[in-house]
């Protein structure tokens, strides 16, 4: 069910990019405008990323092997690496091209209305893709989804700074057109820098956020028979949550009863968070 609905989010993206790649692209050559042109190559951009979403969520959902226990969650963190890379290299290409023409001001020319409709166009539909895939993503937990996510946005934020530039422009400052370029290169930059470390994080076993192992904890000590907790150590990998956790129970129960107490922390913890993989519960005797 996860991977479909990632799958036809993907597809959608790839669609409605490839379409606004094209339209952005015409709109910058006919009206004449550098921030129009790079804002059609991050929309262009976009499509490869979707690409690579697709890729990393199939091999993410593949079962667990003999060589690969515990599955292959960790590829959705490799594909949002590769997502931040691209989307690095496209900023520095857009912000590189701004500088050229910053520094050639005598061959600026005023971009036309078209370019002023395609970026305002833009700004509407990327904005309500990154809204879209958002909800995709929260909806299955996917980082590469979330990712791709993010790269909308910035495109929405690149086609905002175009859009001012493009104005700009037509008020009489041409140099603004390639500014722009430049502010777009430093935003798609910061989002690369944010999908990158939340990618490697998960990577290297980051533990979950504090609110999330209280509730953890808080859920474990709502149970009858454990008297507290006395250690858990929780890590991330991929999209999913390991734990490994010590409760303290009544040291003079038989063994059946208390292994019965931590199996039921097992099996409520795993129904109340679904992101939650797997679970490894030690049970000590209550000093």
């Amino acid at each position: 069910m996860e991977n479909k609905i990632a799958m036809h989010v993907s597809r959608v993206t790839i669609l409605i990019n490839f379409l606004l790649s094209v339209l952005k692209l015409l709109a910058g050559v006919i009206a004449r405008s550098g921030a129009m042109v790079s804002d059609a190559v991050h929309s262009a951009s976009d499509v490869f990323s979707t690409v690579i979403v697709i890729i990393g969520m199939k091999a993410a959902s593949k079962a667990s092997d003999k060589k690969h226990p515990y599955g292959h969650e960790r590829m959705e963190c490799v594909a949002a690496i590769v997502l931040a890379v691209v989307l690095l290299i496209t900023g520095l290409f857009i912000g590189y091209e701004g500088v050229q023409k910053i520094l050639s001001p005598q061959d600026l020319p005023v971009p036309g209305l078209l370019a002023l409709i395609a970026a305002v166009l833009s700004i509407v539909v990327k904005e309500a893709m990154y809204h879209y895939t958002r909800k995709a993503a929260d909806q299955i937990r996917s980082e590469a989804l979330r990712a791709d996510a993010w790269h909308h946005r910035s495109d929405a934020l690149s086609s905002i700074g175009a859009l001012i530039g493009i104005g700009g422009a037509k008020l009489g400052f041409p140099v603004l057109d390639p500014v722009a370029s430049l502010v777009i290169c430093l935003m798609i930059g910061k989002a690369a820098y944010d999908i990158f470390r939340d990618a490697i994080d998960k990577m290297v076993d980051v533990s979950c956020d504090e609110e999330t192992e209280a509730a953890i904890q808080d859920l474990a000590l709502r149970h009858d028979g454990v008297k507290k907790v006395d250690a858990m150590l929780t890590r991330q990998f991929g999209n999913r949550i390991y734990i490994e956790m010590e409760i303290a129970v009544d040291g003079c129960l038989p063994l059946s009863q208390a292994h019965g107490i931590a199996e039921k922390v097992h099996t409520d913890i795993e129904a109340a968070f679904p992101q939650v993989k797997h679970i490894m519960i030690h049970v000590n005797p209550a000093e």
